[in-house]
């Protein structure tokens, strides 16, 4: 009576009201499949992984159905099913493997209206993807009601387990940002930034502070709430990450990109895990009986300039060394010989090839052995080297600890011990204070004194020697050979034995010790380069700088050009400083690099966030962009802010061989051909999401030259 009430209420207001389709349960062999389902590409969970959940959970959707009619419109008892397909596909899947029984009871919705493809359609585009809170909950109940793994909520689901982690991650967030996100108060991305640092406290200062800034992105929440931490690719992470593993370090992970291998969060306690770990290393040097062993995690480039440097012996191998080294040697030969004809090695040799070359190279680059007295006046260093392993660097001798030379006596024929010192000058420099001696030294000895075999006076030394000294110079002029070989020699003295005496020439090298000018340079493949040049030229000279005249005349041309080509490279000086500014020096720097062809990309400069385009305008940004890649590039990123725009930008510049003016060289080309193809408007996609880079506010005290109307345009 209520409901027929209700009828009639509605009746008179003139509410229609719908009436469902009928459902029922059919029979699974009197359903076949419809042609005017609209799905036809696969996507999503397979039908096998579908065919599982049915047997777990049992089928939770019904299949909506249509008779099928007859010629004369009249229905046979089957129905086709145009809404539910890949469900019927599972279900017929069970029935093939005997797991259903082919006259099964299957609940299905039966539609009469419309036509098929409306009721395909219509389930489709009406189906709502499962907010990502929804799903982080539901697998937390899972996780937390019923114990199940992160694996096993994954097997049950047919998803990922990065998926499962990643939505189990969102527990990480504050309850307070979480509510947040669910009110649409943030993005998606947003939330994902939040879960890299799980403070909670600190998750809502960061939401508070960008309420205040202009720069809303998920790059920016995870730069703020990693600027406190270390990046796991950092040397001093890489140097204690077992003893960082060991002592239960937080480490903050992202599983939303990449992020080799996270951030380590107690900053305090890796600083005294590598403290700790480099004392421990450096004990074991100091032990070798060092004067002096000096200790930092990082230590600037050309901390050696200035210092000699021990060479040492290489120390000879046991037999067993021997015999291990000959087999190493014998296996890599007979693989090559074995595969010279093969394209390419397959997988294991080729990685077996790898193993021989890396263990014969530990054994040709073992270290050298010192001399108990060497060891004495000498020191070493301890650092950590690029790549996160021990770096130490023995023989090199301060000037302090340099032992005294001793004076050489020269005396005349037929005379006892008097005589003069090699460090004496014949060039009337030392004469006492107040004496006139116009250019000439005066006679020591005393007129009236009696004939004999006495030393020559300062006098006649003086005259006799500036003779000799005009001569020789009128000699050098004419033998281009001693020419190059005395330069050489006083080149070498100066860079290799910092405080010797033991060339005529009047002629200074200095070096330029980079030190803090640029941050990093230690560790770049071409400082390494050059150093070991360096060393390897080191080695092969005599400890006494008297001995290396001999040497030097031992070594064949090629040698002698290869070493003076390196000392010379070594006074090289083109640095900019705002202190010491030295224009015509700079400018004769790229003359020579135009000479030389200089190629700082192949050297291995590639414009990135930290060492250029975060400490630019973005007019300059945009600039760049536009050089390498083109205007459809610039278009789309012109909208980005300049954390993002830097970042997209490193994407986009990577291998177009782009160099700032300053790095460029008069016709030498560096921009790459697919640079200029892209710069003709076939440019890349840019990705949605830039990923996260130091922030440009680290560099501090750097001096912006960039002009007023940049400065504006930013």
């Amino acid at each position: 009576m209520a409901k027929t009430n209700s009828r009639k209420r509605d009746a008179a207001k003139g509410v229609s009201q719908i009436v469902l389709s009928a459902s029922r349960d059919i029979p699974f062999d009197k359903l076949v499949l419809s042609q005017s389902n609209i799905r036809r590409i696969k996507a999503g969970v397979s039908i096998e992984e579908l065919a599982q959940d049915i047997v777990h959970r049992t089928l939770l959707q019904s299949l909506t159905v249509r008779p099928v009619l007859d010629e004369n419109g009249a229905e046979t008892g089957m129905y086709e099913v145009p809404a539910g397909g890949r469900r019927y596909r599972a279900l017929q899947l069970l029935v093939q493997q005997e797991r259903l029984a082919p006259d099964a009871p299957i609940p299905c919705v039966i539609r009469t209206a419309g036509i098929a493809e409306e009721d395909s359609l219509a389930e489709n585009v009406q189906r709502a993807p499962l907010h990502p809170l929804d799903q982080f909950r539901a697998f937390q109940t899972l996780r937390e009601q019923r114990g199940q793994s992160e694996e096993e909520i994954a097997a049950v689901f047919f998803v990922s387990v990065n998926v499962v982690k990643q939505r189990l991650r969102l527990a990480s967030v504050s309850p307070k940002l979480l509510e947040i996100y669910a009110e649409d108060g943030m993005t998606l991305d947003q939330l994902m930034g939040f879960t890299v640092n799980p403070d909670h406290e600190r998750q809502e200062q960061v939401w508070e502070a960008i309420q205040r800034s202009y720069n809303k992105d998920a790059s920016h929440i995870r730069r703020m709430l990693t600027e406190e931490a270390v990046r796991a690719s950092d040397k001093r992470a890489l140097y204690v990450a077992a003893e960082y593993e060991a002592a239960a370090g937080p480490v903050m992970r992202d599983l939303f990109q990449a992020d080799d291998g996270g951030w380590l969060q107690d900053v305090a306690l890796l600083e005294k895990l590598v403290a700790e770990k480099l004392e421990r290393d450096a004990a074991v040097v100091r032990a070798e009986g060092w004067k002096w062993v000096e200790v930092a995690p990082d230590l600037s480039y050309g901390h050696t300039y200035g210092l000699r440097v021990l060479c040492g012996t290489q120390p000879p191998l046991a037999t067993e060394e021997e015999a291990n080294e000959a087999a190493l040697r014998a296996e890599a030969e007979k693989l090559e010989t074995d595969y010279e004809d093969t394209p390419e090695y397959p997988e294991e040799v080729g990685q077996r090839l790898q193993e021989i070359e890396e263990a014969l190279t530990a054994i040709d680059e073992r270290p050298p052995v010192f001399e108990a007295a060497d060891i004495a006046v000498a020191g070493a260093f301890v650092s950590i080297g690029r790549d996160g392993e021990l770096r130490v660097e023995r023989g090199y001798v301060r000037r302090e600890d340099e032992p005294p030379v001793p004076e050489v006596v020269e005396t005349e024929p037929g005379e006892g011990e008097e005589g003069l010192s090699a460090g004496d000058r014949a060039d009337g420099a030392d004469a006492p204070d107040g004496v006139e001696t116009d250019g000439r030294v005066p006679d020591s000895e005393d007129e009236h004194e009696e004939d004999g075999f006495k030393p020559l006076s300062d006098r006649l030394l003086t005259e006799l020697t500036a003779y000799r000294t005009l001569a020789i110079r009128d000699a050098v002029a004419n033998d281009p050979g001693i020419a190059f070989l005395t330069m050489l020699h006083a080149l070498v003295l100066e860079l290799f034995y910092p405080y010797a005496l033991d060339s005529c020439l009047e002629i200074k090298a200095s070096t330029v010790v980079f030190g803090s000018r640029a941050p990093g340079l230690d560790d770049t493949k071409l400082a390494a380069t050059v150093d070991e040049r360096h060393r390897t030229w080191a080695q092969q000279f005599p400890e006494n700088p008297r001995e290396l005249w001999g040497v030097l005349t031992g070594f064949d041309s090629d040698s002698r050009d290869a070493l003076f080509a390196h000392c010379v490279s070594l006074t090289v000086n083109g640095i900019h400083e705002a202190f010491n500014r030295q224009p015509r020096a700079i400018a004769h720097a790229g003359l020579l690099a135009e000479v030389l062809a200089v190629n700082v990309v192949e050297a291995g400069w590639a414009p990135t966030v930290d060492n250029y385009l975060g400490r630019v305008t973005k007019a300059r940004i945009l600039e760049t962009v536009r050089e390498a890649k083109g205007d459809d590039a610039v278009d789309r990123i012109a909208h980005l802010k300049k954390g993002d725009m830097a970042s997209t930008a490193e994407q986009l510049l990577v291998g177009t061989g782009w160099l700032p003016e300053p790095l460029r060289t008069k016709g030498v080309e560096t921009l790459s051909t697919a640079a200029e193809s892209e710069r003709e408007g076939d440019a890349q996609e840019i990705p949605a999401t830039a990923p996260a880079e130091e922030s440009p506010e680290v560099f501090e005290g750097v001096i912006d030259e960039t002009h007023p109307r940049e400065i504006a345009a930013e």
